[in-house]
């Protein structure tokens, strides 16, 4: 299945209601390949497995890499929910990311749900870059605060 930028945003941010219904911070990704072919999609699991290091995008490197080989994400585009932060931000570039898109930025996430603050931005961690990582966003970003505020009212 080939998706559009909008499309795989939207299966994102639903990945990130999954992850709140589970009892887990609300932040979801999913991973294209150049192709724009759906490869997999992975949700946060920081609570649910007690592991600080469970974001979306760190699970779905590891889950995508275990199933399907690290070559799989090679030039791949992952969609974020959230603004990837500095540890998802690196993962993916290890991995092989070479684009990523965010629904809701690290400002808007640190107003709506305040706590521990990493301030440094996705597009800060990866320029200079190489090879270069395209960062865009935000894309849907309403959606995604919708749920963040869902979250942050403790739904």
């Amino acid at each position: 299945m080939t998706l559009d930028d909008t499309t795989a945003m939207q299966r994102a941010i639903a990945a990130s209601r999954a992850a709140l219904q589970a009892g887990n911070r609300p932040y979801g990704a999913v991973l294209l390949s150049p192709q724009g072919e759906l490869l997999h999609e992975a949700a946060n699991r920081q609570v649910t497995e007690g592991d600080c290091t469970a974001h979306a995008e760190m699970v779905l490197v590891r889950e995508a890499t275990a199933r399907l080989g690290a070559a799989a994400l090679r030039g791949g585009t992952v969609f974020a929910s959230g603004e990837p932060c500095a540890m998802c931000a690196g993962a993916l570039f290890w991995a092989g990311v070479r684009r990523i898109v965010y629904a809701a930025s690290n400002p808007l996430m640190a107003g709506l749900l305040g706590g521990e603050l990493l301030p440094v931005r996705c597009a800060e961690v990866l320029a200079g870059a190489q090879p270069p990582v395209r960062v865009e966003g935000p894309l849907l970003e309403e959606a995604a605060a919708a749920v963040l505020r869902q979250a942050a009212r403790g739904a």
